[in-house]
């Protein structure tokens, strides 16, 4: 299940993506439009920004702005920078593999099964990016 903190993620984003032309966004303007929290969405930008997603731009005419073109940027790294890991267990994740406890990786139909279905799903989040999320 994708986080609220992603949701807001990419709701902040899809915000930034219609606004790219304009200049920098003040998270005010923001956070009222697409309905965040200020206190949530401020940890969020500031979050993407150390992740050199977004950089910011202070004083007047300030706020934040997209880093890189928003067709460059796949929707599977927001949501591991934000969310974490995209596998639905941590057996079969890529980036953030754990062992199961008391599980056999090699005789587990779970485990093969959500390899499947972590697999679909990269393919999905790595082909889609930030551009796509706006209508």
């Amino acid at each position: 299940m994708l986080s609220k903190k992603s949701q807001y993620a990419f709701k902040a984003l899809s915000y930034l993506v219609e606004k790219r032309n304009e200049g920098p966004v003040l998270i005010s303007e923001i956070a009222e439009y697409k309905k965040i929290p200020l206190k949530f969405l401020e940890n969020i930008l500031l979050q993407l920004k150390k992740s050199d997603v977004l950089d910011s731009k202070k004083g007047k005419g300030g706020g934040y702005f997209l880093k890189e073109s928003p067709e460059k940027v796949n929707l599977a790294k927001i949501i591991r920078l934000v969310n974490g890991p995209i596998a639905m267990l941590p057996c079969v994740s890529l980036n953030f593999y754990e062992k199961c406890d008391n599980c056999n990786e090699d005789h587990c139909s779970l485990h093969d099964v959500l390899i499947e279905v972590r697999d679909a799903s990269l393919k999905i989040l790595e082909e889609k990016t930030l551009l796509d999320l706006i209508d």
